[in-house]
């Protein structure tokens, strides 16, 4: 008699669900998290918009905000991708599935921070071009929602198919994902080009009028992604899930401290080209770092700009080979950076307004609710995709064959 063997989906479903109490209490807090964002967020279709800290004046806030630093995330992927697949890096290749998974969560997340921010999710058909009613191909917002979607199948398909063929026990075939892989590369930068392109093409918005936020965008994208990757193998060896080799760490660092170090002096070269020239975007610097009048914002940006510093000169010097160091300065810098690229560069594009009206925002309860349970989500989501692919890779859970 032929006993049955559980199925793909069973074998998944088991393995996300079990754990132990740590496990379970983690997932326990993002799902009740998640919950609460969806709470918030259905009060916010039923009275609309009106629930968040945004109005006429600053119309972008934390949505928008979130959006862009996780769209960097997303593209930060790549730093592992190319070393493992172009300069045939095998231990990097070994690991690299774990950074393609936080590219899947990131752009989820921000599909959802954009759908939180339209106000109208069922109006959210018109993004897409030939289906919806939109100014395509000239809408910037609508290549950003093709390249956004189209990175986030490629990177659902490789991962999909690595994972699969292993649980299987089955040989990887190149050319059925290799060439999906590179394609990949290419378009990871193109996801963050395209969202600096959507700001830089607001006529309005004199702030975001610089050919450097590009470059910047993508720099900081490569010190904050690969920053939080290392935080991540380090809480993997913690929990004993792999066994993450020190060259792994050690080339990531390098990665992160370069794209750090480029970052601060792009930074540096707009302070010096706006505030000692005075040009017509000063006011909005002038107001972001505290120089025109009280901002809410400049404790902010100050606060990242020293965490971003003192990380680099962690990074620069010889004690970022100690763990505790080197997990310090890699969280200063995916804070500094969310800072930097969300509040400081989002909000201030919009202070002051076109009229010359200051408006102070702050993001109301309601709004950081829904915040806080889209993140909650997304690492909901990681943490379930990390929960089926460590063991997958480690040879610890595959298809069982039937037994006669």
């Amino acid at each position: 008699m032929n006993k049955g063997s559980p199925g793909v989906i069973s074998d998944l479903a088991k393995t996300i669900l079990i754990g132990n109490r740590t496990y379970a209490l983690w997932m326990f807090a993002l799902i009740a998290l998640s919950l609460l964002g969806l709470n918030a967020f259905s009060r916010q279709l039923a009275h609309g918009l009106y629930t968040t800290g945004m109005g006429d004046e600053v119309s972008w806030g934390l949505y928008i905000s979130n959006f862009a630093f996780l769209v960097g995330m997303a593209a930060a992927a790549v730093m592992m991708v190319i070393p493992a697949y172009i300069f045939k890096d095998e231990e990097i290749h070994k690991v690299v599935i774990f950074t393609e998974l936080w590219a899947i969560a990131a752009l989820i997340m921000c599909l959802l921070f954009v759908t939180a921010d339209i106000g109208r999710p069922d109006r959210l058909w018109h993004m897409f071009p030939v289906i919806g009613v939109f100014n395509w191909p000239m809408s910037m917002l609508t290549w950003d929602v093709l390249v956004l979607n189209g990175y986030l199948f490629l990177n659902l398909y490789v991962c999909g198919y690595v994972l699969y063929k292993k649980y299987k026990g089955q040989k990887l075939v190149a050319r059925h994902y290799v060439p999906i892989v590179f394609l990949a590369i290419a378009w990871a930068p193109l996801i963050h080009t395209i969202t600096a392109f959507l700001f830089q093409g607001l006529a309005a918005r004199p702030f975001w009028h610089s050919g450097l936020i590009a470059p910047r965008f993508l720099a900081s994208a490569f010190s904050a992604g690969p920053a939080f990757i290392i935080l991540v193998f380090k809480i993997m060896e913690y929990f004993k899930c792999c066994t993450i080799h020190k060259d792994v760490i050690a080339k990531i660092r390098i990665i992160v401290t370069v794209s750090l170090l480029v970052n601060l002096l792009l930074f540096g070269s707009e302070l010096f080209t706006e505030l000692y020239s005075g040009s017509e975007h000063s006011i909005h610097l002038s107001f972001l770092l505290g120089f025109h009048g009280k901002s809410v914002l400049a404790p902010w940006i100050w606060s990242a700009v020293v965490l971003n510093i003192i990380a680099a000169i962690i990074l620069l010097l010889p004690v970022r080979e100690n763990p505790r160091f080197l997990n310090v300065a890699c969280v200063m810098i995916v804070v500094g950076i969310w800072v930097e690229k969300g509040l400081g560069f989002v909000i201030s594009g919009f202070i002051p307004t076109p009229l010359g009206d200051f408006v102070q925002y702050q993001p109301s309860l309601n709004e950081l609710t829904v915040c806080f349970g889209i993140l909650a989500f997304g690492l909901l989501i990681y943490t379930a995709l990390l929960k089926i692919a460590v063991p997958i890779i480690n040879g610890q859970l595959c298809h069982r064959k039937n037994d006669n």
